[in-house]
């Protein structure tokens, strides 16, 4: 299984963009705005690998949400960003709530992702199945902010 992640909107707050799963567009992505690669800033350009883990996040949570216990111990983590580590796949809908991780989810606008339950919810079970697939396995790509990228943010910003 291969998860894309293709910038499209970068803010000073926020990096955000399409989901993209197996070539089929699956909803959108927000992280932390772009920067130098290293942690406080978006997830470098790169295919990391995916493994299944707990979260303590989202077991501490669990103590107050149903939602949230049935999947803290199967959360998708990334591995091998450099400089990184505890970086997950999970919900939330500002940059506030993403700790450096990948939040997904249906809808989106300027520094806000929406729907992120039903998305995950979607996505999560997917992600488990290929990566307890030795055949399959799964990664995610972060792809690069397409190279106009400046020349676009300047002209929306007038």
């Amino acid at each position: 299984m291969l998860i894309t992640c293709q910038p499209k909107w970068s803010t000073k707050k926020s990096l955000s963009g399409e989901l993209i799963v197996d070539g089929n567009p699956f909803g959108y992505f927000l992280t932390l705005p772009l920067g130098d690669g290293l942690p406080g800033s978006a997830i470098p350009p790169g295919t990391y690998s995916v493994t299944i883990g707990p979260s303590p996040k989202f077991i501490a949570l669990a103590e107050k949400d149903a939602w949230h216990k049935i999947y803290m111990n199967q959360i998708p983590h990334l591995v091998g960003i450099p400089n990184r580590s505890n970086i997950l796949v999970h919900v939330g809908n500002s940059v506030e709530q993403t700790d450096g991780c990948l939040l997904v989810g249906n809808t989106h606008s300027d520094d806000f992702i929406g729907a992120s339950r039903a998305c995950f919810a979607k996505l999560q079970p997917l992600i488990v199945a290929a990566c307890l697939n030795p055949t399959e396995g799964c990664e995610i790509t972060m792809l690069a902010m397409a190279s106009n990228h400046d020349q676009v943010q300047e002209a929306i910003a007038g």
